[in-house]
């Protein structure tokens, strides 16, 4: 991100740019509201593949010269689509044999997006060729300073069962179990059902079958087809890396979203960039997009990220497309920030007047410049380029949360004890309690260094090999803090049970085993009462375990007929440190106080002590300075005092501050007092209209 980041000179500001939907004037009227917006980045030509190459080996780039030239000529810089996110019309008429199948044998059609088979190799040839044609031309123009390569990658077509990528998954097998036949039977139990295979070349993908397919083949369908999508990303950054080797690349992921592993994909990017779109209409929204933040920004050991999209109010694909009230663009634009992201940008820069999305909102609606949204993004353009410090700062926690794409691939498999556990539900409540006890959060991979951490969490986590479990439990015992939740370390990597009482790779560590799950009825209670009698806030919900102790103490018992003064929740010495278990989903306050009280015995500080409920603070730190951000997430205005002084980086001429006040939906940015000083002259007031 060096060359990015010298040529910005702070942080990106911008979004989506499709000009090749627009006449000149619109075009001409584009470029000087950029300018008047502090627009420095925007993502060009991510649709574009029909418009540079409308038939077969026939480029044509004479219009995206002069749209970059504009570009360039405006301070400007293109994070340049390689344009191969939607293959145009003629390549499926040409190729049909490109075209993705689902599962129970239906190919889909041109006509919208992404309709191409991962493993197509006339597809990764025809990208291959198109990009190899674009780098070539655009390597030496000065407004190309990144490269976005396809988009979303898996959002609509995440696996495909045709021949073609049969044979790629059986190649990927061969790979895998190098070579040995038998060591596939073993990881997949194949002895059950008759499933023994005799050869690879028997094996086919999930299919639509009769039953239950095989749960292990699932799970490693799931991990081949992040890999396929992978390898067409490699492809295409391959040719990017040889002509033009100075320039970045990346590709956006979409928060939330099942199919791509990012912890995967990460290590082979030299920028990983993000597509975050809460829902207005969910009150904690905020904290589910912190939770995706946090989880990119783990995949890079705390580095920066770019958020290439999100939107200026409503989306289009929602059943109900709820917009973003006053301010809230801001505070939510912020609070990527606030989580390390070194770029804010949007879907889109113009609102389209036709095609599927015309009521996804834009950067410029269709009441064009002079509307409540174009004056929010204008404000914030503005109040980025006043903070150029933060680019490039790092994040790093003393609590951390593990996070595995392949556990909530197999979590959320079928055949299981309750279809009503669910990942992110099962990770959220445990980082929403966190995040309400103002602790930075960290959400790493279990394979991630947890030395530096006091307190980590394990929510949910279901598959958990015995080499990742074994780090956990030598955390514990050289002085580290653990929270444990239900249904957590019950399979490896192969999904197969780990024997001898659940979880029994951290059993010693929580002294204890389980030996039955009770999962409870839809819509079932589960009565609960504390250990040292004290009220509860309510019962819980959704699942019960039969808990044998073997040294851990209860802290929560199960109460009422047949469940009564078994153990809910406990806590175990184990070596140096404490591990906590908990067998059911406590009332939300309830599990929160039992957090609260885990980050206090690990002596993990929050961010900010004593802050009002619904205010979020984080911290970003760069060499030899730290800046502060508040959000106020709630409706009720307060102050908060700061320990020490710090520079108010959006006032003009930074002065130091000992208390900040925080409307509903404000946003305060406090440096070091070093900091201070007038802002850059570039970087106008924000505008307050």
């Amino acid at each position: 991100m060096r060359v990015l980041r010298s040529r910005l000179g702070g942080l990106a500001f911008g979004g989506d740019y499709n000009p090749e939907q627009w006449d000149a004037a619109t075009r001409a009227e584009d470029l000087r509201l950029m300018a008047d917006a502090k627009v420095n980045m925007v993502n060009l030509g991510v649709f574009a593949w029909a418009r540079v190459e409308p038939a077969r080996d026939a480029y044509d780039f004479t219009f995206f010269d002069e749209v970059m030239d504009g570009l360039a000529a405006h301070g400007v810089t293109a994070d340049l689509a390689t344009m191969t996110a939607s293959p145009p019309p003629w390549l499926g008429h040409e190729h049909p044999e490109i075209l993705p199948v689902t599962a129970d044998g239906t190919v889909l059609s041109p006509g919208g997006r992404q309709h191409f088979c991962p493993s197509s190799p006339v597809y990764r040839d025809r990208a291959a060729r198109l990009v190899e044609a674009l780098a070539t031309h655009y390597r030496d123009h000065p407004a190309l300073g990144l490269w976005h390569i396809g988009n979303e990658y898996g959002i609509h077509v995440a696996e495909c069962f045709c021949d073609v990528s049969a044979a790629d998954f059986r190649r990927w097998l061969h790979e895998r179990y190098a070579g040995d036949i038998d060591a596939l039977n073993a990881a997949w139990s194949t002895d059950f059902w008759s499933q023994r295979y005799a050869a690879f070349d028997q094996v086919l993908p999930p299919r639509a079958a009769p039953t239950y397919p095989n749960p292990s083949q699932q799970l490693d369908f799931k991990r081949f087809s992040s890999e396929a999508l992978r390898a067409c990303f490699e492809v295409e950054r391959d040719v990017l890396r040889r002509v033009t080797p100075d320039v970045p690349v990346t590709t956006n992921f979409l928060a939330g979203h099942k199919t791509v592993d990012v912890y995967d994909w990460a290590p082979h990017m030299d920028a990983v960039a993000f597509d975050s779109y809460p829902d207005p209409h969910e009150k904690h929204a905020h904290i589910g997009a912190a939770l995706s933040y946090d989880a990119l920004r783990g995949a890079v050991d705390g580095a920066p990220w770019l958020l290439t999209e999100q939107a200026p109010s409503a989306v289009n694909w929602r059943s109900r497309n709820g917009g973003k009230a006053p301010g809230q663009m801001r505070l939510w634009s912020w609070q990527a920030v606030a989580h390390g992201a070194d770029a804010v940008m949007y879907f889109q820069w113009r609102q389209s007047r036709g095609g599927a999305e015309k009521f996804h909102s834009g950067m410029v609606p269709h009441g064009g410049a002079d509307t409540r949204v174009h004056r929010e993004v204008r404000a914030l353009g503005r109040e980025l380029a006043a903070v150029p410090e933060l680019a490039g700062t790092h994040t790093r926690n003393e609590v951390a949360v593990l996070f595995d794409w392949n556990s909530w691939w197999a979590l959320e498999l079928d055949s299981h004890p309750s279809e009503g556990v669910r990942c992110i539900e099962q990770v959220l409540d445990y980082y929403g309690a966190l995040f309400e006890a103002g602790v930075g959060i960290d959400v790493v991979h279990p394979s991630a260094d947890l030395s530096g951490y006091k307190l980590v969490v394990l929510p949910g986590l279901y598959l958990l090999s015995e080499e990742h479990a074994g780090r956990v439990v030598d955390f514990v015992a050289a002085g580290g803090h653990l929270v444990v939740s239900f249904f957590t370390g019950i399979v490896d990597e192969h999904d197969r049970v780990h024997l001898g009482g659940y979880p029994a790779p951290l059993g010693k560590a929580l002294g204890l085993h389980v030996e039955e799950f009770w999962p409870t009825a839809e819509g079932e209670s589960v009565a609960l009462r504390a250990a040292d009698g004290e009220p509860l806030a309510g019962d819980g919900s959704l699942w019960r375990e039969d808990v044998v102790l073997a040294g851990a103490r209860p802290e929560l018992l199960f109460a009422g007929p047949d469940w009564e003064g078994r153990p809910a929740a406990t806590v175990h010495t184990f070596g140096g440190g404490t591990a906590r278990y908990v067998a059911t989903r406590p009332h939300p306050a309830d599990l929160g106080a039992l957090v609260a009280r885990a980050v206090a015995e690990s002596g993990a500080a929050p961010v900010l002590p004593g802050l009002p409920a619904g205010v979020e603070a984080a911290l970003r730190r760069g060499d030899g300075y730290d800046v502060l951000v508040l959000l106020n997430h709630g409706d009720t205005a307060h102050d908060v005092d700061l320990p020490e002084p710090r520079a108010d980086l959006l006032a003009a001429d930074r002065p130091e501050v000992r208390r900040v006040a925080l409307e509903p939906r404000g946003v305060a940015v406090l440096g070091s007092p070093h900091l201070g000083g007038p802002r850059p002259d570039d970087a106008a007031p924000a505008a307050r209209d």
